[in-house]
């Protein structure tokens, strides 16, 4: 009787703990895949809510202040937006253009441009040709400059630290995202994270196993901005037995001494 109740404890235990197979990213042996990397560079098309940093500068202030989102006056560069604060900052949401229901952003003096389904390169050239054929034709110093003010996405489940995060570089993958929020938490699931994109043709769900070195070649590898990212937890969260084995031994033994001392009490009764 004692050996069944020992092959039990040790079965439960060893069924209910995480493995440390389930804990480690990347797993396994590299490989390269020049199709997916053609695909991760295709340059992103603007989306709505997107947010864009525009600068235009000038050796003529007295030019180019006019397309000031903010003219202080006395400077040489119009900055349509002052693309600062740090990680996570709201400066960009509050100077930064962000692309409207519409598709357009509206720009000091050049008014109402659409950037829905360009790139930002696309875009560049869009206000460029814009300002020297209506405005700017003889300042050979003018120079535009248009990117993202940053990659925002949000993440929720099994993380350390959910909630709506932005990382200020041109390209995020689903590690950097991750590790930017603190790493998921022991009994959040490595092997299915799913991510939640809004595309023109609707909601679309992809699933990457971040436990298996292979994922590097996925094409949503990289996250788009406005992303959503979900762990699930794995299923010895729902079990409530523990992440370790000690863990899990503990919680069997107290279940197990609970029991005993239950049935002990029944009889004396």
């Amino acid at each position: 009787m004692k050996k069944y109740l020992l092959l039990l404890v040790l079965g439960v235990v060893y069924s209910s703990c995480v493995s440390n197979k389930e804990l480690t990213y990347l797993q396994g042996k590299p490989t390269t895949n020049s199709e997916i990397k053609r695909i991760n560079n295709v340059p992103y098309k603007l989306q709505v809510d997107d947010i864009l940093n525009i600068n235009i500068t000038s050796k003529n202030p007295e030019i180019v202040a006019a397309f000031q989102k903010n003219n202080a006056g006395g400077n040489n560069n119009a900055n349509i937006n002052g693309a600062g604060g740090g990680q996570g900052s709201n400066v960009g949401y509050f100077s930064d253009y962000s692309v409207d229901n519409y598709g357009n952003i509206r720009v000091p003096t050049l008014g109402n441009i659409n950037v829905l389904g360009y790139t930002t390169l696309e875009v560049r050239k869009k206000i460029e040709t814009k300002l020297r054929e209506e405005y700017i034709n003889n300042d050979n110093s003018l120079f535009v400059s248009v990117k993202l003010s940053g990659i925002r996405y949000t993440i929720i489940g099994e993380i350390n630290q959910p909630g709506t995060n932005i990382i200020f570089q041109n390209r995020v993958s689903i590690i950097d995202a991750i590790a930017n929020s603190g790493d998921i938490s022991d009994v959040g699931n490595r092997e299915e994270v799913e991510i939640l994109r809004t595309t023109n043709k609707g909601t679309e769900k992809f699933t990457l196993d971040l436990t298996k070195v292979a994922v590097l070649n996925k094409a949503v590898f990289y996250i788009k901005p406005n992303d959503i990212i979900n762990i699930k937890p794995l299923k010895e969260k729902s079990w409530g037995t523990g992440t370790t084995g000690l863990q899990s031994l503990s919680t069997v033994i107290s279940i197990f001494t609970l029991v005993t001392s239950t049935i002990i009490l029944a009889r004396n009764l």
